[in-house]
């Protein structure tokens, strides 16, 4: 679909119809990270400025693209795995805006009685929150705004409390959203640390250290007004303080648990690490 006309800004696809915000909510005159993703994994939810920004990064590197997808299929195993682990309570912070198949619907197929909560602090994802909350009749799912910069506003949630229980095992996933924040380790470890024992914290983190377009991408990201940081392989196990790094480890996301029979991408093809940890 062709960009709106200059000075006047139309949702790409299906976002208005279901979106009843007014459009400053939206700031739709500036790129958002979930909407240029939403954009590049071929959604319809995002606008001009949104598709601009993906145009400039495709341009640096066309890859981009596989690399998100891998993500989305990282995602799916962690789901997977976690629930095969015997979690049946999972956080997802900075779930973006919905994209089936969902982490609950990868869960509760598993496991239809587990329950899910959303988090996320963008306008867009709220206009969509009703596609996260398909739930099974066992189990249960809910969305909250909330900022993952303000962990112990978003832990205090009285949703979340009325969902999940904190004094259970929790698995808590970050998918992709790292690179947003200055002090990662802060951050997991403020996420983490209300959590039991027995939790387990999943995520995927941007790094410099695969694809060479990686810091190119970096540095057009945070020029559109998106800063993105990277992190080597050493700060991504740094997260992971004083919890215990499942196996098979910090590796490039393709590698981590892939299908079997199935040959993972290479390295060179994604541009994020991805790991699983358990909190003692």
């Amino acid at each position: 679909m062709p960009d709106a006309p200059q000075g006047r800004l139309e949702p790409h696809g299906r976002l208005e119809p279901q979106s009843r915000l007014d459009p400053s909510e939206l700031q739709t005159d500036r790129p958002h990270s979930a909407r240029v993703y939403n954009y590049i994994i071929g959604g319809e939810d995002n606008f001009a400025p949104d598709r601009e920004t993906a145009a400039e990064v495709l341009a640096g590197w066309p890859g981009l693209r596989t690399s998100m997808l891998a993500n989305r299929a990282c995602m799916r195993r962690m789901a997977r795995y976690l629930t095969g682990l015997g979690l049946r309570q999972f956080v997802d912070v900075g779930s973006g805006i919905p994209t089936s198949p969902n982490l609950h619907e990868v869960v509760q197929t598993i496991a239809p009685d587990a329950k899910i909560v959303y988090v996320d602090n963008d306008p867009v994802v709220l206009a969509h929150a009703r596609e996260l909350l398909t739930s099974t009749a066992e189990g249960r799912t809910a969305y909250i705004q909330a900022d993952m910069r303000d962990p112990e506003a978003l832990l205090g949630d009285r949703v979340l409390h009325g969902l999940v229980d904190l004094g259970r095992p929790v698995a808590l996933t970050v998918i992709a959203m790292l690179q947003f924040v200055a002090d990662a380790q802060g951050l997991v470890e403020a996420l983490v640390g209300p959590l039991a024992s027995g939790s387990h914290v999943a995520v995927t983190v941007p790094t410099g250290d695969l694809a060479p377009e990686s810091r190119r991408l970096a540095e057009q990201y945070t020029r559109s007004g998106i800063p993105m940081h990277l992190r080597d392989r050493a700060e991504v196990e740094r997260l992971f303080t004083g919890l215990e790094i499942l196996a098979p480890g910090v590796v490039p996301m393709p590698r981590w648990r892939p299908e079997p029979g199935v040959a993972p991408l290479p390295d060179t093809a994604t541009n994020m690490y991805a790991a699983v940890a358990r909190k003692p």
